[in-house]
């Protein structure tokens, strides 16, 4: 079991026992610990705003909005940390993309490719204490919903800026309202077309940019059919005030669409 304070970097709130879906809200926070604050080279104003661009900010509260809207309470596992403490979407080997800017699942470069941390920064004790014991978390709950569902589908919940940031690998492409992340093996079409209707009263709904891909636990990755998923990257002016202001009426809209995309398939 993680230590309680693992524990507290992320929250497991239970949905229906009937529910095969997880809300994952792994970029909502923007906290972190004085032992890893220590290790971070900016100073607390640049810190700051480097955690207004880089927090998916009131994406948990669209899901637990959506979760209170949906007939069949979903589950949701969010993480309580700032995505700066570690990244639990990236792979945490060669795998990643991103390290090549420096934003694997330790970053140590910012959004605008400055120094974060040392570029030496050891990442190990990091991923030790807080990415091992999340993933272990996330692939237990799915595995949850396998036992009591015989099927799992995860809806990852993130946000992205208006603009292009200079980290973006692939921030050259077009950025529309809602962006739907797939994966060949995990997005089923059924999936992609209930998402595609309910977020289409919110605007266009782009794949896959700016952002691609979505969420699966590495032990189901590519391996289990029954763990499906979906990416759900919205962009932030259409609920708040860029880069980390307040939420606005917008952000009601999505919950009540994530919750039709929930409903659609939870029956």
């Amino acid at each position: 079991m993680p230590s309680a304070a693992v524990q507290a970097s992320f929250e497991v709130l239970p949905g229906a026992a009937a529910s095969p879906v997880v809300l994952h809200v792994p970029h909502a926070a923007r906290r972190i610990p004085p032992a890893v604050r220590s290790g971070i080279v900016l100073d607390d104003a640049a810190l700051d705003e480097e955690l207004d661009h880089i927090t998916d900010a009131h994406t948990d509260r669209i899901a637990e909005e959506a979760a209170r809207l949906a007939g069949v309470t979903p589950w949701r596992f969010v993480n309580r940390l700032s995505r700066l403490v570690v990244d639990p979407e990236r792979f945490p080997d060669e795998r990643e993309e991103m390290t090549a800017v420096g934003m694997g699942a330790v970053y140590t470069r910012t959004t605008h490719r400055k120094d974060l941390r040392p570029a030496d920064t050891d990442p190990r004790p990091l991923i030790e204490r807080y990415f091992a014991p999340y993933a272990r978390a996330m692939a237990e709950t799915v595995a949850g919903r396998l036992a009591a569902t015989g099927r799992a589908v995860i809806l990852d919940v993130h946000s992205y800026p208006t603009a292009a940031l200079p980290y973006e690998l692939h921030g050259d492409g077009p950025r529309p309202p809602v962006c739907l992340g797939t994966d060949a093996f995990h997005t089923p079409p059924r999936l992609l077309r209930l998402a595609r209707t309910a977020f289409g009263e919110i605007g266009e709904t782009g794949l896959d940019s700016p952002f691609r891909g979505t969420y699966v636990p590495l032990d189901f990755y590519g391996t289990d059919a029954r763990v499906t998923a979906l990416m759900v990257e919205i962009r932030r002016d259409t609920y708040m005030s860029e880069p980390g202001g307040p939420a606005g009426p917008g952000l009601d809209r999505l919950a009540r669409a994530l919750a039709a995309v929930v409903d659609g398939v939870s029956g």
